[in-house]
């Protein structure tokens, strides 16, 4: 045993009780392997194997080895499990030689491991091209799906991250709030009930994501949340006479459901168009044959007070939904409208895809048919108390373009917006005076749905959807 003075205090130690080491003291880690395996479902992107001791996280440094003037580019740190970790590296360049090193922190700084080398391969053959320019683009990255392919490009158009399924995405390859990637791709087969699939950064499929009640899920829209629930949109299908509204007595009428299942597959909510609309609030010549696309809802939202957005495109509404009860709270548009618009014609859209809550009190839609000359981005500030809506904003393709299905709209920072228009094959970012900042050149074929995002390594995480 040793004596002690702490703060005037004389304090008996024993011998065989350690004294706490400062941080500063530790011994620094050091990193006893590392090794880099190429990503074989994306040649833009490999993982480095680390083992490593008494370190809190790890990132790798890398560079162009044959670029003489490269700068070195760094991975995100991640934590040590045990003694080992794994680096995604993403974003590379295709057919190049690169060399990186692993980087250990501890709380005395950091520690470099050797130089290993990584060549990546070439990209696959079928591989979209885009070209992209603009004056003033938001930074990152914008996300669609194309082809057979789940695709990320950069502000140039160059593709930096991909994932090729094996019969499409299907309409929608989006990022979620929980740092994953979502799609709906379909199987040959027509009977099949399709499931969404979630992957994860470096394009594997982690979970799907499927509708309770044996219910198809739409491909148009899905919310993942980050305690591993999830919100969609299901086909609902009954067999109905219409003969008193125009149809025939043993119709199919398909109408879409919402529905919440938790991370385990327990169904949280479902509500159904069944119970809250009439199959006279669509358009007459919607409900005349065998099978009766009713509702087509294709975008889902919450609102700032927690409850559900959902646009329902054959109605030509957009639905406020009680997230608890399943109330509907109001009304926006088509044969049920409840809305005042203000300073717009009406109806003021028509046909809408992709309406998304923008700041409490107001939205943005594409409008596809609304204006007979070209499909538009509209942004609507509203009054829920007094059930009026003005249009704020609106931004349309110089020329003018039309799009009768699909397309999409994202609310960025500093007013601005992400617009696709759909089968018209073109892409653009306006500011908030409607000015284009960034475009894909030329015709970039029919993207349902672009999104921007901020990360590679964390799609979707702190970004609008």
């Amino acid at each position: 045993m040793h004596w002690r003075i702490i703060v005037g205090v004389a304090v008996l130690i024993p011998a065989c009780v350690k004294e706490p080491v400062a941080p500063s003291l530790r011994v620094a880690p050091t990193i006893d392997a590392a090794s880099v395996a190429a990503n074989s479902d994306n040649a833009l992107s490999a993982v480095v194997s680390v083992r490593v001791r008494r370190a809190d996280s790890v990132a790798v440094r890398f560079h162009l080895s044959d670029v003489a003037s490269a700068g070195d580019s760094i991975t995100p740190a991640v934590q040590i499990a045990g003694d080992a970790a794994a680096i995604s590296m993403l974003g590379l360049l295709p057919a190049r030689r690169y060399g990186l090193r692993a980087v250990a922190y501890w709380a005395g700084g950091s520690v470099l491991g050797d130089v290993i080398e990584l060549t990546t391969g070439v990209l696959p053959s079928d591989l979209p091209h885009y070209s992209a320019s603009g004056v003033d683009p938001s930074p990152g990255y914008v996300v669609f799906a194309a082809g057979m392919y789940g695709l990320v490009i950069d502000n140039t158009g160059r593709v930096v991250w991909y994932h090729r399924f094996p019969n499409g995405p299907g309409l929608a390859f989006m990022a979620q709030p929980n740092g994953r990637y979502v799609a709906r791709p379909t199987t040959p087969d027509p009977t099949d009930v399709d499931p969404w699939a979630e992957l994860d950064p470096l394009g594997n499929i982690t979970r799907t994501l499927g509708c309770a009640l044996g219910l198809q899920p739409r491909p148009h829209d899905l919310i993942s949340e980050r305690d591993g629930s999830y919100w969609l949109m299901c086909d609902e299908v009954r067999t109905m006479d219409l003969t008193a509204a125009g149809g025939i007595a043993e119709a199919r009428v398909t109408g879409t459901a919402v529905q919440h299942v938790s991370a385990a597959g327990t169904l949280l909510f479902h509500w159904s168009p069944f119970d809250h609309f009439a199959i006279t609030d669509g358009e007459p010549s919607d409900r005349t044959g065998a099978n009766v696309n009713w509702t087509h809802g294709n975008a889902l939202d919450f609102d700032v007070d927690g409850n559900l957005i959902v646009s329902f495109r054959n109605l030509g509404e957009i639905t406020k939904i009680d997230a608890v009860s399943g109330a509907v709270i109001w009304r926006m548009g088509g044969r049920r409208n409840q809305f005042t618009f203000l300073d717009s014609p009406f109806p003021a859209f028509s046909g809408q895809h992709s309406a998304r809550v923008s700041s409490p009190n107001a939205l943005v839609i594409l409008d596809n048919l609304g204006s007979p000359g070209e499909s538009r981005a509209e942004r609507y500030t509203m009054d829920e108390a007094a059930r009026t809506a003005r249009l704020a904003h609106s931004y349309s393709s110089i020329p003018g373009v039309v799009t009768q299905i699909g397309g999409s709209v994202q609310d960025l920072s500093a007013g601005r917006t992400l617009v696709s228009f759909g089968t018209a094959g073109r892409v653009e970012e306006y500011d908030a005076a409607g000015r284009v900042m960034w475009a894909i050149v030329g015709n970039a074929g029919y993207v349902f749905r672009a999104q921007r995002i901020r990360s590679l390594y964390a799609p979707g995480v702190g970004t609008a959807r």
